[in-house]
């Protein structure tokens, strides 16, 4: 079990950022490797819980963002964490709403049409917004109305396979933002919405956790921090030069081979 949590931790920081689901890329690869415990709340607790390790990475790359005892802290950066609550409001109340619900969704079909869905619906919209000069450049420029609606398409993400990057992205790219203020704003949305995600899984599961498996959890989130912490950075300087359309080509074609795999 500590071995494929090893694995896992490393895939769920490689994948957290990137617009191609975390999510789905663990649920797959659970399944690939026949479970990861005998215990079900664990098993189903772990995928969410590691995000955690990932979204502490964007903690240790932004961390002026995260500090208040200093100056600009309250005119500057204040007002772009109570938009990122805003946008953070809608994920909150409905996945609390319909945490049941969700949990009937993981599984690989699911994961494998989402996939596909957003990876085509990411190409089309390089495509047909290409021309098209984006109206908001930052991130800080962001408005209340916008950060809202970046918050509903987010909800989009609580079907697997969706990602919660990809979907935070077309929102951000639909309402004018540019690619950086976009994804910079998904990174930052991601710790509070990962933050309630895994303390509510934890409210719900914790006491069931052996302290094996704990070590394991603990395992699994250093190596997604590390590992989150690398891709971040790649993947900041590869949008100054390139657009989206590897990545939804990359969704299609794992799309289509876990479908022709469960046939």
């Amino acid at each position: 079990m500590f071995w494929k949590a090893i694995f896992l931790g490393i895939l769920e920081g490689f994948t957290e950022f990137l617009p191609i689901s975390s999510t789905g890329h663990l649920i797959l690869a659970e399944q690939m490797l026949r479970g990861l415990s005998g215990n079900p709340n664990f098993s189903s607790a772990f995928t969410i819980i590691i995000q955690l390790g990932a979204i502490m990475a964007v903690v240790k790359l932004y961390g002026a963002m995260f500090w208040p005892f200093r100056k600009e802290f309250y005119t500057k950066i204040l007002p772009v964490w109570l938009k990122v609550f805003v946008a953070f409001l809608p994920a909150a109340v409905l996945g609390y709403l319909y945490r049941t619900e969700i949990k009937t969704l993981f599984e690989p079909r699911v994961v494998a049409a989402a996939l596909i869905f957003y990876g085509v619906l990411m190409i089309a919209l390089e495509f047909a917004l290409r021309h098209r000069p984006a109206k908001t450049a930052s991130m800080a420029n962001i408005g209340w109305l916008t950060a809202l609606a970046l918050g509903f398409f987010q909800c989009l993400a609580m079907v697997p396979g969706t990602s919660r990057s990809a979907v935070t992205i077309i929102g951000g790219l639909l309402l004018g933002l540019s690619r950086i203020a976009a994804v910079e704003f998904s990174f930052f949305l991601a710790v509070p919405t990962m933050l309630g995600a895994a303390a509510l899984t934890l409210y719900d599961t914790a006491w069931t956790f052996t302290i094996a498996e704990w070590l394991t959890l603990i395992a699994a989130f250093y190596f997604a921090f590390w590992t989150a912490l690398l891709v971040i950075q790649f993947f900041l300087r590869y949008l100054r030069q390139y657009n989206f359309v590897p990545f939804g080509i990359y969704r299609i074609i794992l799309g289509i081979i876990v479908l022709l795999a469960l046939r």
